[in-house]
């Protein structure tokens, strides 16, 4: 749970940021928010839900 809205307020800053900078206009923003509204609730969410728990775990387990 923490990792998700970690993911999601990162996502959200780096939406804020583009739609600031310019980069992103507000409309193709709204699109990419209903798109992975939507894509939450297809069949696939489980999956990509167990790549990033792997792409953090693997992330973490790197020690410097």
């Amino acid at each position: 749970m923490a990792l998700s809205l970690s993911v999601v307020l990162l996502l959200g800053i780096i939406m804020i940021v583009l739609i600031r900078g310019k980069s992103l206009k507000a409309g193709p923003a709204l699109v990419a928010i209903l798109f992975g509204f939507f894509l939450a609730s297809t069949g696939i969410a489980p999956s990509i839900n167990r790549f990033l728990n792997s792409v953090a775990e693997t992330i973490n387990n790197i020690s410097f």
